[in-house]
């Protein structure tokens, strides 16, 4: 019987076994020695080859952004050692070495004291990251260590004053390929540490590891290790590894790297500083319309408890007081003279005179008291008689009773 669980497909198989592979740290960097053969370089730019000796064979491929790493043009025959990574290709279910630096076999002794060095300084804690010192953000010279011909120099001239112009720019210019080479850029760490730069690069164009041996010298990392003043290296290519760059204090890939970052960009903190200046005004707006806010209702409080503020509130409390004395005193008037004017007509009604007018009259004796009976006179008795329009002086002749 076969277990349905132990039946794996074909890209399974291959990708556990790439995955393999991937574990293994032996194959992620690894060199192989060979022969070339079977070399084809590609339209794309990759090259394919097979690395050979009297034991075996093994697929191998450069590809093209890797090709920086190759100095020489390969050809059949030729007695290589080749660096990079052993991986499974699944589609084809194979393993190749995918190669990231070839050099000649003649180069296979500067290799490996190379490595030899590398490993002395390591343990000496020469690479060790609390030896490491920083870059300055905003610096006021640049030393630069390397030839005074070549494109090395030119593009960290060229942009680090684009970058920012205020920045000098201190050039020693340094043998840096051949016997004299490492002397010379001792030389010129030495001298440009006493002029006391801010940052100091060193560094070279790209070439082959003979090329840039000077750089992997002993007394060239010991002045870099020593140095009082931050180092970036920037010797090679990206793929280009030395001694230099593990004692340094920052590697850059390029030289032109190296610029970028040992000169802060000024037009970058110019828009940052613009940016920030936009962020504080209206942060400042804001407060100012904040306090302008608490101001004005602490001048409402300190209206509304002053003395002065109290005195008119109370004068216009007692002119609206006053105002509505008035109109009540008005109405009560007019209602009093209102009232005068009915009375008066009914005083008007009963008043004698009005009776006198209309064709009576008054009678009084001399006293002026209102004769009203005939037992209120005797005969002969001065009495008068008042009428519409005057009196009348009379004499009583005599009174008679009405039945």
């Amino acid at each position: 019987m076969i277990d349905i669980r132990n039946v794996y497909t074909v890209g399974q198989l291959n990708s556990y076994i790439r995955n393999m592979f991937g574990q293994d740290y032996l194959l992620q960097r690894l060199f192989v020695k060979g022969e070339v053969s079977n070399c084809r370089y590609h339209s794309s730019g990759h090259i394919y080859f097979t690395l050979k000796d009297e034991k075996g064979t093994i697929s191998c491929v450069m590809f093209a952004g890797s090709r920086s790493g190759l100095s020489f043009r390969m050809s059949e025959g030729q007695q290589v050692i080749v660096g990079g990574t052993v991986d499974v290709y699944e589609r084809d279910g194979k393993y190749q070495l995918y190669a990231k630096q070839i050099l000649l076999e003649g180069s296979g002794q500067l290799y490996e004291r190379f490595e030899r060095l590398k490993r002395e300084l390591e343990g000496s804690g020469m690479f060790a990251q609390e030896h490491k010192r920083p870059i300055p953000r905003f610096i006021k010279t640049l030393g630069v260590v390397t030839a005074d011909t070549g494109a090395a120099v030119r593009d960290i001239i060229q942009i680090a004053g684009r970058r920012n112009p205020c920045v000098q720019v201190i050039l020693y210019p340094a043998t840096v390929q051949g016997a004299e080479a490492a002397p010379s850029i001792v030389q010129g760490i030495r001298a440009l540490e006493a002029l006391k730069v801010d940052v100091m690069i060193v560094g070279r164009g790209g070439g082959s590891i003979e090329d840039l041996w000077a750089f992997n010298e002993r007394a060239v990392a010991q002045a870099v290790f020593d140095c009082t003043v931050p180092v970036i290296s920037a010797v090679g290519h990206e793929t280009d590894t030395t001694i230099v760059d593990f004692v340094a204090d920052l590697r850059a890939p390029t030289p032109s790297a190296a610029a970028e970052l040992a000169v802060a960009d000024l037009r970058e903190i110019l828009g940052k500083l613009a940016v920030y200046r936009d962020a504080l005004n209206k942060r400042m707006e804001r407060r100012l319309e904040g306090c302008r806010g608490r101001i004005g209702n602490l001048g409402l409080r300190l209206k509304t408890v002053s003395p002065l503020y109290r005195l008119r509130a109370r004068r216009m409390d007692l002119l609206s007081a006053e105002e509505k004395l008035q109109e009540r005193m008005r109405r009560l008037l007019e209602k009093r003279r209102h009232d005068m004017a009915l009375y008066g007509e009914r005083l008007k009604g009963l008043s004698p005179l009005d009776r006198l007018c209309g064709g009576y009259s008054y009678l009084e004796d001399q006293e002026g008291q209102n004769i009203r009976s005939v037992d209120q006179v005797r005969p002969g008795q001065h009495v008068r008689i008042r009428v519409r329009d005057g009196r009348i002086e009379a004499v009583v002749s005599g009174a008679e009773r009405m039945p």
